[in-house]
């Protein structure tokens, strides 16, 4: 693709939106950025590219910018607006920032998607390959923008890519190496506007790939799996349920890797991770790491190291025998179930923020089931609560303080108390990592309070 010369508009400036300035700025590209926020919004961070000749448009979105635009590029999270749609349809191209990437980019991706799971699995995959002395780059939602890595791309390198719904949307040929749709289930209803375009969305990921390319799937959820008999690709599954002919599963207790002879790699019980989510992430991750040629040693040594992720089930602290566990990443109902179903004791659930436009109904089984009580908190607790129908007792909180010390005065001695909240941060926060990091420093400041009033005792 020619740039030089080309009107091309990014829509949204944060952190991919100020690298897509720069690579196209280097190309010779006239750029254009339009931005709902203010411009003061954005600091100090506008004036470089200002005295590169960058426009910029903020505080809203004007029509015609998008109509006379030679090309657009919205980042990540940027949903289908009207202008948008309106240019699409007068023949302006609309293209995803992990599709011109590729257009220039030397090397393989590796991109991972799913409703769950995808930055647990991305890192470990990473951490398999460089491990093994691969050129491994982190790339996409939890990485560095794939357009990044251009002018220092080699042959031989991977990009191991986070790929979101949100930017699947605005891909038409975008076709990595090897591609995992690890699970789907409802979510970002209120961007995608149905559970069906959603998925249509996910699964452009598996469809586009050619004979050359390999797709690793979800055995065990039957709309990934469906999608077998359409793709194009070789096929591997994973699967904590069943034994597989060609892919990844659980045999005698042991992870084991199938594409012809068996290879056992460890025993599920050796791995950190709690939950069986994370047993599937596993599973998917050796799978992909054993297709770009990494040996089961290797592997096993990885995995056996990988502690997972912030924000992602992480313990916190102990508190009089009370444990806080930290999944603030669990921002959607299947999300939220797989975090209880982690934990053989009694929970504490904090639930509560903005929801996705999804139905919060799945939730009253499991939390009669595994939760002492509710605390809710943020713009969905109504609902919420509506939808958990008295399934268990609930108690609001206006805030994260609040939150902690009232989950912490419903729970006994050898309970949980899981933020697993089923909902975004956005109506009282920047991002889930600033929740979870918030909900943290309340649970240490109520655990050096009690140490103060035990000393003074």
């Amino acid at each position: 693709m020619e740039l030089r010369g080309r009107s091309v508009l990014i829509v949204g400036f944060e952190r991919t939106g100020e690298a897509l300035c720069r690579f196209l700025l280097d190309r010779g590209a006239r750029v254009t950025v339009s931005d709902r926020k203010p411009a003061e919004a954005f600091g100090a961070k506008l004036g470089p590219f200002l005295d590169r000749g960058v426009v910029f448009e903020t505080g809203g979105h004007r029509p015609e910018t998008f109509l006379s635009a030679g090309l657009i590029v919205p980042s990540p999270g940027v949903p289908p607006i009207a202008e948008i749609l309106a240019a699409r349809d007068r023949g302006v191209p609309v293209l995803a920032e992990i599709e011109l990437a590729c257009l220039f980019l030397k090397g393989r991706i590796v991109a991972i998607t799913g409703s769950n799971g995808k930055s647990t699995t991305t890192t470990l995959v990473h951490k398999i390959l460089r491990e093994a002395g691969l050129r491994a780059r982190l790339a996409g939602n939890i990485g560095t923008p794939l357009v990044s890595f251009v002018d220092r791309s080699r042959d031989d390198d991977i990009y191991v890519t986070e790929i979101s719904s949100f930017q699947l949307e605005y891909t038409e040929r975008f076709t990595p190496a090897v591609a995992a749709l690890l699970n789907v289930s409802e979510n970002h209803i209120d961007w995608h506007g149905t559970f069906d375009r959603y998925f249509a969305a996910k699964t452009k990921l598996i469809l586009r790939m050619g004979p050359d390319g390999r797709a690793v799937l979800n055995r065990d959820d039957a709309r990934v799996w469906g999608l077998r008999s359409e793709a194009r690709a070789r096929v591997y599954g994973f699967s904590r349920k069943r034994r597989l002919a060609r892919g990844a599963c659980l045999e005698d207790g042991w992870v084991v890797l199938r594409d012809g002879a068996p290879e056992k790699v460890l025993p599920a019980a050796r791995i950190a991770l709690p939950g069986a989510h994370n047993l599937e992430n596993v599973l998917a991750a050796a799978m992909i790491a054993r297709l770009l040629g990494v040996p089961p040693a290797s592997i096993r040594r990885s995995v056996l190291a990988f502690r997972g992720l912030e924000h992602r089930l992480e313990e916190v602290l102990t508190v009089r025998g009370v444990r806080f566990v930290n999944d603030s990443k669990a921002t959607t109902v299947d999300a939220t179930l797989k975090a209880l179903a982690s934990f053989d004791r009694p929970v504490v659930l904090i639930l509560g923020g903005r929801g996705k436009g999804g139905d919060f109904s799945p939730l009253r089984a499991a939390v009669r089931k595994r939760a002492r009580a509710v605390v809710l908190v943020g713009e969905a607790a109504d609902k919420i609560e509506q939808a958990l129908g008295g399934a268990r007792p609930v108690v609001r909180a206006p805030d994260y303080r609040a939150v902690v010390r009232t989950a912490f005065g419903l729970a006994a001695r050898g309970d949980i108390v899981l933020l697993a909240p089923a909902c975004t941060s956005w109506d009282m926060f920047r991002n889930f990592e600033e929740r979870g990091r918030t909900f943290k420093r309340e649970v240490r400041l109520l655990a050096a309070g009690l140490r103060r009033k035990g000393a003074r005792g």
